[in-house]
């Protein structure tokens, strides 16, 4: 009697999942991708984001969430100007309004709308994006889990621009440039805080603008290193791991052990003697020597975690390439190396809005459980926009052989 009672539910949770599934495909029956993309978020979000700053105050035609909208297409389809914009969404002008895009597109609207049209309503909407993807990739990490806390990597890249177009973006004589400042969470890499500045700014200054929070590591490159700064992380009750320079004075408080088959050569507890350093950090900090087997560098760690295992640390500084990557593969798949605009809103729209493109391609993965990579499901997603199937099914292996009588070439 179990056995069959078993059974039937067995058969009821099936029909009830081809039952779901249905529903689903039904639900987006007849909707175009580019417009379920923007069903994983919500509109009326990101009016709370338009109204501090008055982003459609006089506007009949073309508010802030179509431009949103056209910058995300163009995002998506990497358009190479304003021109090209324009042309593309000429080309498929009757899918436009039902995918959110109410207005005719032309190259002066959407030049005005980004140089007058405040770049923060869209950083606002990146937070609202990064409060929801943040949950989803909780304990991603292996290491993050293990140690069951968060870790931070924090670093920026420089976007080089021209020096005749863009004079506001300060850099060098020869050079304009802007820097955009990251710090990630490396469970998931979402960004939880960017700042956009002129690539005059140093790096190590945007530290100040950081909120630590207790018991979280924060990854830093030996470029960061500013020990009253670092002090200031300590006395938050966080963790940070860097790499010291050459010329640190110090002297051996204590000696740890080992472990030379890690690669660990030596685990000191140091005080700094320099009469600056000893000022800015005058606690004791932790100096670990690591060889790293598979290139022979020798890299030194420094650290307040005291407890910790020094293999545990060469591990952790590892883990700031991940902010390296995130770099990388938004400069390669988004558009942020080249601008539509000359003047600073402009830019600043432009990147904020790339990073919120990002974030919902992220969302998206964990939500339909896509097993693609990110930048497959771009990739896939950019010649695919215009067409009207469910999301999911785009990713899913048709293995149905289609007999056809077509000769093959080969």
């Amino acid at each position: 009697m179990r056995l069959y009672l078993e059974a039937i539910l067995n058969i009821w949770r099936f029909e009830l999942k081809g039952y779901f599934l249905l529903l689903d495909l039904a639900m987006n029956q007849g909707k175009y991708i580019f417009a379920q993309l923007f069903e994983t978020v919500y509109w009326y979000d990101f009016d709370l984001c338009v109204k501090p700053y008055r982003g459609n105050l006089g506007v009949k035609t073309f508010t802030c969430w179509e431009q949103f909208l056209v910058m995300c297409f163009a995002q998506f389809c990497y358009r190479e100007s304003l021109r090209d914009i324009e042309y593309c969404l000429e080309s498929v002008g009757s899918k436009l309004y039902h995918c959110g895009i109410k207005s005719r597109i032309t190259k002066s609207t959407l030049a005005d709308a980004n140089r007058d049209r405040d770049w923060r309503i869209y950083a606002d909407y990146a937070q609202i994006l990064i409060k929801k993807a943040l949950p989803l990739y909780k304990d991603d990490n292996k290491l993050c889990e293990e140690l069951e806390t968060i870790i931070y990597a924090f670093d920026s890249t420089t976007i080089d621009l021209c020096l005749q177009l863009f004079q506001w973006a300060k850099f060098r004589t020869t050079k304009s440039a802007v820097k955009m400042h990251v710090l990630l969470n490396i469970d998931g890499s979402i960004p939880e805080f960017i700042s956009i500045t002129d690539g005059s700014v140093h790096d190590v200054k945007i530290l100040d603008q950081l909120n630590y929070k207790p018991g979280a590591y924060y990854l830093l490159d030996k470029g960061y290193v500013s020990y009253k700064r670092l002090y200031r992380i300590e006395m938050e009750k966080a963790f940070f791991v860097t790499r010291a320079k050459v010329n640190m004075a110090y002297v051996v408080i204590k000696i740890k052990k080992g472990a030379i088959k890690s690669g660990i050569i030596k685990d000191e507890l140091v005080e700094l003697t320099g009469y600056y350093t000893a000022k800015g950090y005058p606690k004791i900090i932790r100096r670990v020597e690591y060889v790293d087997k598979e290139t022979g560098k020798k890299l030194i760690f420094l650290t307040n975690n005291l407890v910790v295992k020094s293999l545990t640390i060469a591990r952790l500084y590892k883990e700031r390439w991940n902010v390296e990557l995130f770099f990388k593969w938004i400069k390669q798949n988004l558009r942020i190396k080249k601008f539509y605009g000359n003047n600073e809103n402009t830019v600043k729209v432009q990147i904020w809005i790339a990073v919120c493109d990002y974030l919902i391609i992220a969302i998206l993965k964990k939500e339909l459980n896509l097993k693609p990579s990110m930048n497959q499901i771009l990739q896939i997603l950019s010649i695919s926009l215009f067409e009207k199937t469910a999301i999911k099914k785009l990713f899913e292996k048709d293995d149905t052989i289609i007999i056809s009588n077509q000769q093959s070439l080969f």
